[in-house]
């Protein structure tokens, strides 16, 4: 039975996962779930009730979610050591590229991008309160502005010169950064050079394993925009 990839296609969190498994050539069946993520037999699955989310059999409780963990995952359990190298060096670099994706550059831009693109803020944020639209704008301001300093780390330590975050080949931690730089279109944001050099490089490198899951994405934005 093949694994079950639960999706939301105008994420990049989702894209992340569709990406790798399509650049991994796993066998998989997929399915957008959008408006059922809070349904019984959902949460009945996942009580996390968030997206993407895997059903594998193999696992403890069936299910998995987050993608960096599923992309961890499915690399040990594929021997996929292209995309996440058993070697203890080398796994750290990569470790630590996602661990600070997601604890400092995602939270900024998140806040600089979720209200241009329709999607509810997390409890907490200034979007979620009720402070007037002004604050609300300067928060968003605040946070664009902020994008700058995790994103020149990524060029200067991550990268350091070389093609990716993995080397010569793409790595896990490359799929969640690509994926994560397709939001910064929802306002905008004029990316460096080298940015926007890097995802093209990961488009030409990965082809329609990366431009099928990101075409999702940009129509989305795309649409966003429009309203």
């Amino acid at each position: 039975m093949a694994m079950k990839l639960n999706i939301l296609k105008p994420s990049v969190n989702n894209m992340t996962v569709r990406v790798f498994v399509r650049a991994a050539d796993l066998d998989f069946e997929e399915e957008d779930v959008w408006g059922s993520t809070t349904s019984d037999e959902y949460v009945a699955k996942y009580p996390a009730h968030l997206t993407p989310m895997i059903e594998d059999a193999d696992l403890p409780r069936g299910t998995l979610g987050e993608s960096c963990a599923i992309m961890a995952y499915l690399s040990n359990k594929h021997s996929l050591e292209q995309f996440y190298p058993s070697d203890p060096a080398q796994r750290a670099v990569i470790d630590n590229a996602n661990f600070y994706l997601i604890g400092t550059l995602y939270p900024l831009l998140t806040r600089a991008t979720y209200p241009a693109l329709g999607f509810p803020q997390y409890p907490g944020e200034v979007g979620t309160s009720e402070a007037d639209d002004a604050m609300k704008a300067k928060a968003v301001a605040d946070a664009t502005e902020a994008l700058a300093g995790p994103l020149d780390v990524y060029n200067t330590y991550f990268l350091a010169g070389k093609k990716f975050i993995g080397g010569d080949g793409p790595s896990i931690a490359d799929f969640r950064f690509a994926a994560t730089l397709e939001f910064l279109r929802a306002i905008d944001y004029d990316l460096p050079a080298w940015g926007e050099e890097y995802l093209t490089r990961m488009e030409e490198t990965l082809g329609e394993a990366y431009s099928e899951p990101a075409a999702d994405v940009r129509g989305y934005i795309e649409y966003a925009k429009s309203q």
